[in-house]
């Protein structure tokens, strides 16, 4: 009971600064998308400390707050799903990499960004295609669009998770009793 405690409290803990940071826009693309000051992080962390299952399921909650307190571009039902539920929630596979040391941490980093990038790309084909400029077809669009931020995105989080990750080995690894 002491452990599921201590990982609920982290989960919302690391969750609210991934909203904080989330605010800080160093860039924000015209339709949505912004690179921020590596938001994705705290919740990359928490599935490197918890896990897949657990870390899915923080960044999904995550990206329900970014969908509440956000910007909407789309109500439609597939939008949400593809650009928050399911964009965020796939940050948890970073969790398949846990006790894998610094290596193991910025490949589950880039594998997370990775499927995030793909959720937005199919919502930008699928639903947001249609703004593509004319005689360009929405996958090229969606990819040049999705790129535009997630690439910058991907290089500070992987930076910032490369710099912390030896100072918190400490919280990363699992607590007494949980290895």
């Amino acid at each position: 009971m002491k452990y599921k405690t201590l990982m609920i409290v982290e989960a919302g803990v690391l969750i609210a600064l991934a909203q904080i940071l989330s605010y800080i826009k160093i860039y924000q693309s015209p339709y949505g998308g912004s690179v921020t000051a590596a938001s994705m992080a705290p919740i990359l962390i928490f599935a490197l400390r918890w896990g897949v299952r657990k870390g899915v399921m923080a960044g999904a909650v995550y990206g329900v707050l970014q969908f509440i307190l956000g910007t909407k571009y789309s109500f439609h039902v597939l939008s949400i799903l593809l650009d928050y539920v399911f964009a965020f929630g796939v940050l948890g596979v970073a969790g398949l990499f846990i006790h894998r040391g610094i290596r193991g941490a910025l490949l589950g980093t880039g594998m997370g960004i990775s499927l995030r990038f793909i959720s937005h790309f199919l919502s930008g084909v699928l639903i947001f295609g249609i703004y593509a400029p004319e005689g360009m077809s929405p996958v090229v669009y969606s990819l040049i669009y999705q790129t535009t931020y997630l690439l910058p995105e991907l290089i500070i989080t992987l930076m910032v998770v490369g710099l912390l990750f030896k100072p918190l080995w400490a919280v990363l690894e699992p607590p007494e009793g949980m290895k």
